[in-house]
């Protein structure tokens, strides 16, 4: 009966630690995923910080591959050395997490304030060829949000290069995607988008940072029913097989909570960065 207990444990324990590589894999996409999208827009911003909180999820997302080897590990060795090293990097993991939550609020909110102090300047800069890089990068954010110019359309004729090209016209990027013979002229405004890209490319860029602010808060939720704390307590005298059983127990009643956690600390949180926000920026 022992050893059955025991053998359960394991198997949860090395199931546990298949999921903390599936997490790894998600976070450090997650975090992938933002910079190449960002990489679409960062004529937009001049703050290099915003990224951090990529950067930091990628990061967690390679303790969470090296907490599952050495879980995986400590388990099938019923290594109390290895088990006390699996909960302490998790721990650091768990802080590490509510970190990227908060810088990824905070730069959230500094988002809308970087795009309107660079999208003026990206525009005057516009020539309108290929090899440009801010040039492509208008081109590419018109064509993909469906956008032209800053508020609208209009904006346009404030450029240099629609100076220079006395031709009364946008280029063709403002252009709808359904209209084939479009050429970008003012004497056509239905042909072009009407909304205005500011707005769009904030919005775009908030809800990628969104994505990085719900994927630490998901995990760190995780590892809260987990009940690290109560874990690591549990090395003052309990053996390997009763720390297996804890955590066990732990992982088993996860689901039932899960959605509860990550709304109550999502509404701690907003509340805190908002204090922060209000504070310091």
């Amino acid at each position: 009966m022992g050893q059955c207990g025991i053998t359960s444990s394991k198997t949860v324990l090395v199931f546990l630690n298949l999921i903390f590589w599936a997490a790894a894999g998600i976070l450090c996409y997650v975090g992938a995923y933002v910079f190449i999208t960002y990489d679409d827009y960062d004529h937009f911003f001049e703050d290099v910080y915003t990224l951090i909180p990529a950067v930091v999820i990628i990061a967690v997302g390679t303790l969470l591959f090296i907490i599952g080897l050495i879980g995986c590990c400590a388990t099938i060795r019923e290594s109390r050395c290895g088990l006390a090293t699996f909960v302490i990097i998790l721990l650091l993991v768990f802080i590490t997490e509510v970190v990227v939550v908060v810088l990824g609020y905070i730069y959230r909110a500094k988002v809308e304030f970087e795009v309107d102090h660079s999208i003026k300047k990206v525009y005057d800069t516009y020539n309108g060829t290929n090899p440009d890089a801010a040039s492509r990068a208008i081109d590419y954010v018109q064509r993909q949000l469906h956008c032209c110019g800053i508020h609208n359309y209009s904006d346009w004729e404030t450029t240099n290069w629609f100076k220079e090209a006395k031709n009364h016209s946008v280029p063709l990027s403002c252009c709808k995607a359904t209209i084939s013979n479009c050429t970008g002229s003012l004497s056509r405004p239905l042909d072009l988008y009407a909304e205005g890209c500011e707005a769009l490319v904030v919005k775009k860029l908030q809800e990628i940072m969104m994505y990085v602010i719900w994927a630490a808060l998901a995990f760190a939720a995780i590892q809260v029913k987990v009940k690290i704390k109560n874990s690591v307590s549990t090395f003052r005298g309990l053996s390997s097989h009763s720390l297996l059983l804890n955590l066990e127990v732990s992982f088993l009643s996860l689901p039932e909570i899960l959605l509860v956690r990550i709304g109550t600390c999502s509404q701690i949180l907003r509340y805190v960065i908002q204090y922060v926000i209000r504070k310091y920026l």
